[in-house]
């Protein structure tokens, strides 16, 4: 079945088994090992942010894409005055905060919309307006409350870090609906939101309504933050936003593949997170939340293929071998052709001489490639050396040609790459042409 699939396809979804596979496991080795007890709070606090992880996680995809990583900080921290204002109103009714804190962070959308619309402020610039002037106002309201005579603010500055432990049923049965319409708004204008987060003026140019659907799709990562300020408060929840995210570009280059991958993230982290802090009663939840989401985020960034910081220096590793190889090979060739026969033998000390240290790692690649032997503190190119050598000479002449004629002879244009075979590059007329010129002694 995985053979229809793409390599990159493959890997996806192996990626997905994986995690699976790690969460199954770490249900026993957390009792086992960890000795954690999986009580009414644990359960529903890991549920909570297992759901909120697909949320946050398949929105805050669009977020990264979008180069708006900074929205999501300045949208968490708006809420904060929302939730104090509803709180002076309504009490502390849960429902009433969360519609405040979304009331508040949508204003903050409006008003960065605002700025960068009618002014030539930038919008990293209004979103730090926003962060601040919010945040700072929330602050304010939240010494203000403090301050009254009675008891019933205690423990309102929870929203600041979030408060996992006071999740309760109805908490997460709100989670599930709230977060269902928003998947289902995304999926109903999947095609919308892709098209203004790849290529907005596109969009705008075949009469999609960019502001309609970008304010859209700002709503619903507002209420994933808002969703999220009761388990990760208002400093953290643009963790447990992006990070999915981040982690899940690492591996893929399709949208639907990213999505569903910072979907299992989300959920991983989540749930992970909140069973590992079960482990000591001083570990806070929200912020263990954070953490693991952000150790996918490091392995990702360092061993996903491709992208992978790991990948990245093997590959340069690889290339710097083969640039070896390909120079020492070439100052071979031109000392057998100066010297009459491809058997020559080319003392070392020469090749050190001109190609410095990379000599001895082009001599050893060479080596277990069969195209050189040794032959006492000299080098010899066997036969496919010597062909390859050729191949590789008349190569560069070609280039050297191609460079100087293309346009007398109207070739095809490409860029210029030595390390290419030029005459996989060009169709084979373009090439006869070249080597007609190679013939005629002009390059």
């Amino acid at each position: 079945m995985l053979a229809r699939f793409s390599a990159e396809d493959r890997r996806v979804w192996l990626l997905i088994g994986a995690i699976a596979l790690i969460a199954v496991l770490f249900l026993p080795f957390s009792q086992l090992v960890l000795n954690v007890r999986y009580d009414y709070t644990l359960r529903t606090v890991a549920v909570g942010g297992s759901l909120l992880g697909i949320v946050s996680g398949v929105l805050g995809c669009f977020a990264v894409l979008r180069q708006q990583s900074l929205m999501g900080d300045a949208l968490s921290h708006a809420a904060l005055p929302g939730v104090a204002i509803a709180f002076l109103l309504f009490g502390r009714e849960l429902g009433f905060l969360l519609i405040g804190a979304f009331v508040a962070s949508w204003l903050g959308v409006q008003f960065i919309s605002m700025v960068t619309d009618t002014t030539r402020i930038k919008q990293d610039t209004a979103m730090g307006i926003v962060l601040a002037a919010w945040f700072a106002a929330g602050i304010a309201l939240l010494a203000y409350i403090q301050a009254r005579p009675d008891a019933s603010q205690a423990g309102l500055d929870t929203f600041i870090f979030g408060q996992a432990a006071a999740i309760v049923v109805n908490d997460v049965r709100l989670i599930v609906g709230v977060g269902a319409v928003a998947l289902v708004l995304l999926a109903l204008f999947w095609k919308e939101f892709k098209l203004i987060t790849f290529d907005a003026e596109f969009a705008g140019a075949n009469g999609f309504r960019v502001n309609l659907f970008s304010m859209m799709l700002s709503t619903l990562i507002v209420v994933a933050i808002v969703l999220g300020l009761q388990l990760a408060g208002v400093i953290l929840m643009v963790g447990m936003l992006i990070a999915p995210g981040i982690a899940a570009r690492q591996w893929t280059n399709k949208l639907t593949q990213m999505v569903i991958l910072a979907a299992v993230f989300g959920a991983f982290a989540g749930g992970t997170g909140a069973i590992i802090s079960a482990v000591d009663t001083d570990v806070p939840t929200g912020p263990m939340i954070i953490v693991v989401a952000f150790l996918l985020v490091v392995i990702s960034i360092g061993f996903a293929p491709g992208r992978g910081l790991v990948w990245s220096l093997l590959r340069q590793r690889g290339d710097r071998r083969r640039f070896a190889a390909q120079t020492v090979l070439n100052d071979m060739f031109h000392y057998a052709y100066d010297h009459g026969s491809m058997e020559t033998a080319v003392p070392q000390k020469f090749l050190l001489g001109v190609s410095g240290k990379i000599a001895k790692l082009g001599l050893k690649r060479l080596l277990r490639q069969g195209y050189v032997q040794q032959a006492g503190e000299s080098w010899r190119l066997t036969d496919a050396g010597a062909e390859v050598a050729a191949h590789q000479a008349q190569n560069a002449l070609l280039w050297d040609v191609y460079r100087q004629y293309n346009e007398t002879l109207n070739l095809p244009l490409i860029a210029e790459n030595r390390q290419q075979d030029i005459r996989q590059l060009l169709p084979e007329t373009a090439v006869a042409q070249l080597e007609q010129k190679l013939e005629e002694g002009v390059h």
